[in-house]
């Protein structure tokens, strides 16, 4: 049966899902441009050393720092891409198993990787300096659940790019509120979490030993 959100079920047999595969954000300019925003961020807020900017140089600190968070939306934005992915995945192996038929959705694994990863997944984020998983992946599934492909930045608001992550972390729990669904006890299930070249090296050895 199912139950509303934050409701748990008995454990089950941990079992391995599909593992989660980030793969690279492209376009080289995409970091610098974030960068930059950052430092246009500080600037605005007199925190480089400046005097506080005017006019033409303010409004030029405005537009890179709108741009720097364009680029965060962006980033976000294939990041949710992967996510939604593996969400899928998951929901295929839940229906494929037969003791699992229509127990979970995609509601249930995106708390599952919000929530309660395993914990090796949690050492891999911090050791790749994931500080906060939870923002950083409730984002990214918000994001993606509105926009399936980066939008022209002429194209949003400076209110919402400016605010983008409070917009992201209502349409998250939108996207969690959409179906009821049944929640998953920590433990139940195990993934791995690699970088799109880490996996293709893990795959490349698993082959040379076969």
């Amino acid at each position: 049966m199912n139950t509303t959100p934050g409701e748990k079920l008995a454990p089950a047999v941990s079992r391995v899902l599909p593992p989660l595969i980030l793969h690279p954000f492209g376009g080289g300019s995409s970091v610098d441009d974030l960068m930059d925003g950052s430092r246009a961020t500080l600037a605005l807020e007199g925190l480089m050393g400046l005097d506080s900017p005017e006019g033409d140089d303010r409004y030029e600190l405005q537009r890179r720092v709108l741009n720097g968070r364009y680029q965060e939306i962006r980033m976000l934005l294939f990041l949710g891409k992967d996510i939604s992915r593996w969400l899928q995945q998951c929901v295929d192996f839940a229906r494929r198993a037969d003791d699992m038929t229509s127990r979970y959705s995609e509601q249930s694994f995106a708390t599952l990787i919000v929530e309660s990863p395993p914990g090796k997944v949690k050492e891999k984020l911090e050791k790749w300096g994931v500080s906060d998983r939870r923002a950083v992946f409730s984002r990214a599934i918000g994001i993606y659940s509105m926009f399936s492909e980066p939008p022209s930045i002429n194209t949003l608001a400076p209110t919402f790019l400016n605010h983008y992550h409070r917009y992201a972390d209502h349409a998250y729990l939108c996207f969690q509120h959409l179906r009821p669904f049944d929640a998953i006890t920590p433990g139940d299930f195990e993934f791995d979490l690699f970088a799109s070249e880490e996996y293709l090296q893990i795959l490349s050895e698993q082959w040379e030993r076969a």
